[in-house]
């Protein structure tokens, strides 16, 4: 070990990302790496648009239905493979040399996909293809979750996991197009749909060039220095965009004992032995999302072909719904995961999922569900497992330490994906191939039993990391300091926690005051200074809300009302709170 270790070193990089309001390098982290789940939304979804337009013999292709599942499992085990041959190379190597390596390792792929005149050929590009945005998956999670302010990581890593049905809808409404044989040839139409992939990736891949390399990566592996100046480079711009200065000082130092490398052996170690509860935490959540989805997202199309008897050009629409709900789910929900917190939010969408799965298989075993009562069900399953399946990504990247961060995610994603994910295609295949509903049941039974497998997980391991810094949650391997401690040491508290109350009403302090007390304390202030009612809109430029980040303005404006520090005058005017005037 001793010619992997390089120095000590004492730094407040991780301090200091997370003190940073809300700017345009935040948006262009998300721009640059946070759209690459838009391209597996759309690859996913476009073979499964496009199965019955493959079997046919003019498409070029003419491939049976099992190949077109057996297709899609190709497509995971390649995500699978290039997600563990990746992950380990951006630990080791970097974030940014490997997001930038296996975006063009997709281009290439899909560009070849295109041109497939053969099943074997087909199989072949689909495997490259899914291998570059499996190596995606371990690279941009662990970029994003460095990257983005503690206060927001859970919300932002959710909606960009969710991304993912973005382009699944637009997958699905493009093949409306696409398959449209008076605008398109058979042989044709299907081979732009990989086409357009490309042409998005290429342009996500000009944002991504400008996305620096990991601070936290780059102080651990000697490369200190290069990390203050990236920090200071984003802190100055920052200045530049809001007119103002950091308000806070960064928290505490961490002292790191940097390094060129990490073993296997210790990393292996690390998840088997001092985290074995977060360890199967990790299973249980990527098993139980990576089988209920790809069994339904690959097989929803021959299911409605099937059992409803819905015309091959009409699936797109229906899939294209499927999508929104699920893009909704982390939106409208990924608040929640910092506010309510991790573990309460985690669980109950898996649990949830799996309740109203159950509910749906039943009456669709009693012939009860026509169409849209069985898309109705469908619909809201996913819109809860949706959140529950981003927040996989969130947990195993949160609670883990960073030297194994990106190496954690492909782990968890290959395993739980090798086993739900190649699986749950290949039963739901073939229980669609018998036409009998009571093996069709079988398989939703088992996509719900395995959710609530991950909930119940969830509620006995889970980890309170909302709002927290990740080297709190999981300290690196090299921090002097961690050496010794207990495995499930709980994250420590934020610096403020003060709980506010008004007449008739007590707020507990996760919500109103530790999660927003810096906003509150702002919004608090420009009220008083005001010196009367102020519409919200103007509120929110005099406390300069657009830097705080998505949906924290409205949390916290409803926070500073709740605790009494503001009060509502009208239907969208407020003024100075009765906690603060005395």
């Amino acid at each position: 070990m001793s010619g992997t270790e390089l120095g000590t070193v004492e730094t407040r990089v991780p301090a200091r990302l997370d003190r940073l309001p809300w700017s345009r390098f935040h948006w262009m982290v998300i721009v640059g790496l946070g759209t690459v789940w838009i391209l597996d939304g759309l690859e996913v979804t476009i073979v499964g648009s496009i199965a019955a337009r493959l079997t046919e013999k003019d498409s070029g292709l003419g491939l049976s239905d099992s190949q077109v599942l057996t297709a899609g499992s190709i497509y995971v085990a390649g995500a699978c493979v290039g997600a563990l041959f990746f992950g380990q190379l951006t630990d080791r190597l970097g974030r940014k040399k490997l997001f930038l390596a296996t975006l063009v390792l997709y281009l290439i792929a899909t560009i070849a996909t295109a041109f497939a005149g053969s099943a074997t050929y087909f199989f072949i590009a689909r495997f490259f293809t899914g291998a570059g945005i499996g190596g995606e998956y371990a690279a941009i999670n662990s970029a994003i979750d460095e990257l983005i302010p503690a206060r927001v990581r859970g919300r932002v890593d959710l909606v960009i996991n969710g991304s993912y049905w973005l382009g699944a809808a637009g997958g699905a409404l493009g093949a409306l197009v696409l398959l449209d044989t008076s605008i398109f040839a058979p042989d044709i139409g299907w081979r732009l749909a990989f086409a357009i992939g490309a042409v998005l990736g290429l342009g996500i891949l000009l944002v991504r060039r400008h996305v620096p390399e990991s601070p936290r990566w780059l102080f651990i592996h000697g490369h200190d220095e290069e990390a203050e100046r990236i920090v200071g480079e984003i802190e100055d711009e920052v200045r530049s965009e809001t007119g103002q200065e950091l308000d806070e000082e960064p928290g505490e130092a961490i002292t790191v004992r940097q390094r060129r490398s990490v073993s296997f052996r210790e990393i292996a170690s690390t998840a088997f032995s001092k985290y074995p509860r977060r360890t199967a935490l990790g299973f249980a959540l990527f098993v139980g999302q990576a089988f209920i989805y790809n069994a339904v997202t690959f097989g929803l199309g021959t299911f409605l072909a099937s059992f409803y008897d819905i015309d091959d050009a009409r699936v797109p629409f229906y899939i294209a719904l499927f999508a929104i709900s699920n893009f909704l789910g982390p939106v409208l929900l990924g608040r929640l995961f910092d506010t309510v917190g991790r573990k309460p939010m985690i669980a109950g969408s898996y649990l949830g999922s799996a309740v109203v799965l159950c509910v749906l298989t039943i009456l669709f075993l009693g012939g009860s569900l026509g169409v849209w009562g069985f898309m109705a069900l469908l619909l809201a399953t996913f819109f809860l497992a949706s959140a529950g399946a981003s927040s996989a990504y969130l947990t195993v990247s949160e609670i883990f330490p960073m030297e194994t961060r990106a190496l954690a995610i492909a782990f968890f994603y290959a395993i739980g994906t090798t086993v739900g994910g190649i699986t749950g295609p290949y039963l739901f295949g073939k229980m669609i191939e018998s036409g009998s509903d009571s093996q069709v049941a079988i398989a939703f039974f088992i996509g719900a039993g395995v959710m609530a497998l991950g909930g119940i997980f969830e509620l006995l391991f889970g980890v309170k990391a909302e709002q927290q810094e990740l080297e709190g949650i999981a300290p690196p391997l090299s921090a002097e300091d961690a050496e010794g401690e207990a495995e499930e040491r709980p994250a420590p508290p934020p610096r403020t926690r003060r709980a506010y109350s008004s007449p008739g009403m007590w707020v507990a302090a996760p919500v109103a005051a530790v999660g927003f007390e810096r906003e509150v304390r702002a919004i608090e202030r420009a009220l008083a200074e005001h010196g009367g009612p102020v519409d919200r809109r103007e509120l929110a430029a005099l406390v300069g809300a657009r830097f705080w980040g998505p949906g924290r303005y409205g949390a916290a404006l409803r926070a500073a009302v709740v605790s009494g520090r503001a009060q509502r005058v009208g239907r969208s005017r407020f003024a100075t709170g009765r906690t603060s005037a005395g």
